[in-house]
């Protein structure tokens, strides 16, 4: 290896070489990691236990936090604002088409089944069509959905925040972070500690996370915060990092244990290390590489229907296999398969009339990581749950 070789891999990423990336594959290759370790919990059985794949669910929340404040500080710092109208237009297109008709056909599947009432879908639906579905605490035939719901109240609150702090004159992003700290701090020290329980306590828990990824896409976004960072940058550094959080995600458990055995305590420790995984991801070297490969790419782009059609592939691969990894792996697969005739026939066309829209009134301009939307994996109320993940 030549001296400049091994310089390139001690050499940290650059405030104006991370604003100039205008795309972020390797997020995309996390989306993948993430679904598929969620749909192993609910199905690979006891021999998946090591891997605790439930908690998966948090590293979307916080890349979701992240990629949503990057996109609208971006936006704000090309056109000189944020744009609320947009923002919700796509979150729109992007996660009501494949949401609704999932829901709809689950719905038939269940009427034809004779089971409306008894499987309690009837109960859950009201819920359901207003995204309150984190409020459902029972099992339904659309399980996995009750995430959307914590993220869509996110939606409402948080880019309005940033839009409101935007007529700030001075110390915009002071503010923002105080806000965002406060938060965390409010969740840690007062929510966290009565979530074991009370459920508004656990379902907190989740928006801790969401906030952890919009105070790093802050930090990343602005020169001295990203100063902070930077070090953690250099190709060597971010590949300790992501051997550190493979340890981290193997650990979740005996840390757990040593909780008292609360799921919830862990979470805001596994959404640090998610950020700083977030932070290697976005930096070259190996840990980006491996993640943006094709394969990764391919299911993180397709995770989001693949993580709300889990349920229905589970049904039928539940014929032939009993759970553990062969009946993990086939619903993986046949999961993927909906999701790929999803993102072809609903995803990407509905994504599309939405960009349309949008054009209308707004000028186009660049966009982040536009495969990087992220929908409806999150961690739900009680590990014990087979639907909840976190």
């Amino acid at each position: 290896m030549s001296d400049l070789s091994r310089r390139s891999w001690w050499r940290p990423l650059g405030h104006a070489e991370y604003l100039a990336s205008s795309w972020f594959p390797g997020l995309t290759g996390v989306r993948a990691l993430a679904a598929v370790a969620v749909v192993f919990f609910h199905y690979g059985g006891p021999v998946v236990d090591r891997l605790q794949g439930w908690i998966a669910v948090q590293l979307f929340f916080v890349l979701s936090g992240f990629l949503i404040t990057t996109l609208a500080l971006r936006e704000e710092g090309r056109t000189g604002r944020i744009s609320l109208r947009a923002f919700y237009l796509r979150r729109v297109f992007r996660i009501m088409p494949v949401y609704f008709l999932l829901l709809a056909l689950t719905t038939l599947a269940v009427l034809l089944g004779g089971a409306y009432q008894s499987s309690r879908l009837a109960d859950a639906m009201p819920y359901y069509l207003v995204f309150g579905n984190e409020l459902v605490d029972y099992n339904t035939p659309y399980p996995t959905s009750w995430s959307l719901g914590v993220e869509e109240k996110f939606y409402l609150v948080w880019p309005a925040l940033l839009v409101l702090t935007s007529f700030a004159r001075g110390g915009k992003t002071a503010l923002r972070l105080l806000l965002g700290s406060s938060a965390v701090l409010g969740v840690v020290l007062f929510a966290l500690p009565l979530a074991p329980a009370h459920t508004w306590a656990s379902l907190s828990v989740h928006y801790c996370a969401l906030l952890i990824g919009c105070l790093l896409a802050m930090t990343l976004h602005h020169p001295r915060g990203f100063a902070l960072v930077r070090p953690l940058t250099s190709p060597v550094v971010a590949a300790a990092i992501g051997c550190g959080f493979v340890v981290l995600q193997f650990s979740v458990g005996p840390l757990a244990k040593a909780l008292g055995g609360h799921w919830q305590f862990v979470v805001p420790v596994y959404a640090v290390g998610s950020a700083l995984m977030l932070v290697a991801v976005v930096s070259p070297g190996p840990v980006r590489n491996l993640l943006s490969s094709r394969p990764m790419t391919f299911v993180g782009d397709r995770s989001y229907a693949l993580y709300l059609a889990q349920t229905g592939a589970a049904g039928v691969t539940g014929w032939l296999l009993p759970s553990g990894l062969a009946k993990a792996a086939a619903t993986t697969g046949v999961a993927l398969l909906f999701a790929c005739a999803l993102r072809r026939w609903v995803e990407q066309p509905a994504i599309a009339y939405g960009r349309k829209v949008l054009e209308r009134r707004t000028p186009a301009g660049p966009r982040v990581e536009a495969t990087a939307d992220v929908k409806g994996i999150s961690g739900g109320p009680s590990p014990r749950r087979r639907f909840h993940p976190s």
